[in-house]
């Protein structure tokens, strides 16, 4: 599936990003399948009140890379900051372990998990661009495949913590995503020799502890704050408007300090971006409306031909997202490769909008099932459809993300503009929370027959929404078609003239960069 001409080498350096991505998103997923539900039960939270924390939390998660990627780039290294990263997710998930149900320590922990993503996630991925560099179809096989690295975590943990949680309590449950983030520390530990020629320049000077104390610093006031804001609904609100105007403003500072040949890349590279935003509104679903469908209106039990075959709790049909995408992403990455050795690489702006056309039908699919439903149930089958839709509509939109970045950012930008494509990607995640509040439960619990028309209302919307975006998806593709094509002969004439290093990565610039 990837094209691994260039040694062996580069295989055994994408393992070892490949499994700590696995069991990073094996802890974050464990417990995202459990949060809502958590604040639910647990902590006494309303939907919507579960909600808008879920969504203010993750717009801190998707948005705290920009900071990390800085931090990879220009002070700690990547491969440092990745790992002090991952310490700092262990530690956070082994806060929410602890037997303690009051509100300021889950807020507290939720702070601490958002300075560890920060450090690893944008890192994480910023090493397996600098290890796959070179043709296009490589770097889009390379981050479907590592895509399925989040997959295979997820799916583990969203089957298991579920289960756990329903045998032997809350507490247990978020232990075991504590443990799986240990188990991909120590598998790094191993391994690390095989990232030694792989990262960014600060990866092979020695360590400056005034510059890692000074991250050490920021990153406890960034716990603190994202204590605060998840505690001020208004405060959350301002900071995801401010993120939007920063998205925008990173965009135009780049397009003022970069080449002119390099202006059609950065320029494709935005307007995909604000489809990416589009996309993870529907992502956000997965935790809050589908789950809360999921709870109340939706049999839990699978059968064939009236034959139970096993039963399934709410958080566990998250599983089915993963699922999905283990199996149609090495189906697409083949296709990709396919594609592109024949001369026919299909334009990311292209998978785009097929993508928006698959996620409008998962959610027409969901909101159909209310027809089907019997006193107030759906089939657990339309959420196995449904999923599988939006689950291919994934992986061409958000699944291809960064293999966008690295398609048309030049590499001496690489880190910080996957920073701001992940802030991006939090903004989104609140708004995504603000519309999942459509559905959201009046006071008091309402019986299946009251409760459905409400989530089946809101899937007809989005639905419909996915549709306008998969339109102008397609009417954007003649501009998208026009800045590609400007970027790559800018690429082409950037190594006729021996300046490729400046344009595009070329696959010596990893080496160089160490």
């Amino acid at each position: 599936m990837l094209n691994q001409s260039s040694g062996p080498s580069q295989t055994r350096s994408f393992s070892t990003v490949f499994l700590i991505e696995m069991w990073e998103r094996f802890g974050y997923y464990g417990m995202a399948a459990l949060l809502v539900l958590f604040m639910i039960d647990k902590i006494g939270f309303a939907d919507d009140h579960a909600n808008l924390t879920w969504g203010a939390f993750t717009a801190l998660v998707f948005s705290a890379p920009s900071i990390g990627g800085w931090i990879g780039d220009k002070v700690l290294g990547a491969r440092r900051t990745m790992t002090a990263g991952a310490i700092v997710l262990a530690l956070g998930y082994l806060m929410l372990a602890l037997p303690f149900d009051t509100l300021g320590f889950m807020y507290a922990s939720l702070g601490v998990i958002v300075v560890g993503n920060g450090l690893f996630k944008s890192n994480a991925a910023n090493l397996v661009r600098r290890i796959y560099e070179g043709d296009d179809a490589r770097i889009d096989s390379a981050f479907t495949i590592y895509y399925m690295a989040v997959n295979i975590g997820s799916t583990l943990s969203m089957l298991a913590t579920p289960w756990i949680k329903d045998h032997w309590g809350w507490h247990t449950a978020f232990a075991v995503c504590c443990g799986g983030m240990v188990l991909g520390l120590l598998n790094f530990a191993l391994m690390r020799k095989t990232l030694a020629h792989v990262g960014s320049a600060p990866d092979d000077e020695p360590i400056r502890w005034n510059r890692a104390f000074a991250v050490a610093a920021g990153s406890v006031a960034l716990a603190a704050a994202t204590m605060y804001i998840l505690q001020h609904k208004t405060v959350a609100v301002a900071c995801v408007y401010a993120a939007g105007v920063a998205i925008l403003a990173i965009f135009g500072y780049m397009l003022t300090k970069c080449d002119r040949s390099e202006r059609a890349g950065l320029v494709a590279a935005l307007i995909l971006t604000l489809q990416v935003i589009l996309f993870f509104v529907f992502y956000q679903q997965m935790s809050t409306s589908l789950t809360l469908f999921a709870l109340r209106n939706v049999d839990p039990s699978f059968s064939i031909g009236g034959v139970e075959l096993f039963t399934w709790s709410a958080a566990q049909f998250q599983a089915l997202n993963p699922i999905w995408i283990m199996l149609l992403s090495p189906i697409l990455a083949f296709v990709y490769a396919r594609q592109a050795r024949r001369g026919r690489d299909i334009p990311v702006a292209a998978k785009y909008a097929l993508g928006f056309v698959v996620v409008a039908v998962g959610f027409f699919v969901f909101g159909l099932s209310g027809r089907y439903a019997v006193e107030g149930r759906v089939s657990s089958w339309f959420m196995v459809a449904g999923y599988g839709l939006y689950s291919l509509g994934e992986l061409l939109v958000s699944g291809l993300g960064l293999a966008m970045i690295a398609r048309y950012v030049p590499a001496r930008m690489s880190g910080f503009m996957m920073g701001a494509y992940f802030v991006a990607t939090g903004v989104s995640q609140y708004l995504g929370s603000v519309v999942a509040n459509f559905a959201r439960m009046p006071s008091g619990n309402l019986e299946p027959l009251q409760s459905l028309p409400l989530y089946t209302q809101l899937f007809f919307g989005l639905g419909w929404l996915a549709a306008g975006g998969a339109a102008v998806a397609v009417a954007l593709l003649p501009l998208l078609g026009k800045l590609s094509r400007a970027h790559q002969r800018a690429v082409e004439e950037a190594v006729r003239t021996g300046a490729a290093e400046r344009m595009q990565p070329a696959t010596t610039l990893g080496a160089k960069n160490v």
